[in-house]
């Protein structure tokens, strides 16, 4: 399931450049820059003549379409949260490259986090690892995710991996999008390994350089050689 209250989003950092968010709304003639509510706004909480949710229990994929603590929906997010706390059989997963943010967006009743909501702190390079996995570190969420989406270099975040449940990686989706390394995604393969904790590779890169050799995927294909790779793996913590 996926439910994006709001939409639109501002590029933020280094892995914003061939965002797809922005590529799409430039091909709908949509303006990516406003930050507006959706119709699906109170999606979660929307019943049938029967009383009962429309939307079924299980995983809910939240604000896909934006960046969920993004400052312009700072009005709108309280009664999110609300709705979020009404449907505890859902577990609600969000992406953000604004962790810093976090303390200022949470609700009063947050305390060491609700049960159903997963929170996966986004990074690129190290630069951002070493900004924001400190803070993500010291927040208080029952379950943290690491997205390395775009991996534009080689990283070390083995220090950052303790409360991690699972690191997800994958490469730049463009024409003209930076190289993804498999020597760098190997090398964040292990780091896991170490630390016990899950890995996924998502998708390789457009433009992906494997054993000295740099393929051209195409994009419908980029899922599909990282599954081929057969390199996740499963924590047993």
């Amino acid at each position: 399931m996926v439910w994006n209250p709001w939409r639109g989003c501002k590029r933020y950092s280094e892995g914003c450049l061939h965002c797809y968010i922005h590529k799409g709304d430039l091909k709908r003639g949509v303006n990516t820059e406003e930050i507006v509510k959706t119709k699906d706004f109170y999606k979660p909480i929307e019943r049938n003549k029967n009383g009962e949710y429309k939307m079924k229990s299980g995983l809910c994929y939240l604000c896909f379409q934006s960046d969920f603590l993004i400052e312009e929906a700072d009005e709108w997010r309280k009664e999110a949260f609300k709705m979020i706390k009404e449907r505890s059989d859902c577990d609600f997963l969000f992406l953000t490259k604004r962790i810093d943010r976090f303390n200022k967006c949470i609700p009063d009743d947050w305390n060491d986090g609700y049960d159903n909501v997963i929170v996966s702190c986004t990074i690129e390079n190290q630069k951002q690892a070493d900004y924001r996995l400190p803070i993500f570190n010291s927040l208080p969420i029952k379950h943290k995710l690491l997205s390395v989406q775009p991996l534009i270099e080689n990283i070390n975040i083995e220090k950052y991996l303790d409360g991690i449940e699972c690191v997800v990686l994958g490469g730049e989706s463009d024409k003209d999008g930076r190289i993804l390394d498999y020597d760098w995604v190997l090398n964040v393969r292990e780091q896991c390994i170490r630390k016990n904790v899950s890995f996924e590779f998502r998708q390789c890169g457009t433009n992906f350089l494997k054993d000295g050799r740099l393929y051209r995927i195409r994009t419908f294909d980029l899922t599909k050689q990282a599954r081929l790779a057969n390199i996740n793996f499963h924590s047993n913590k």
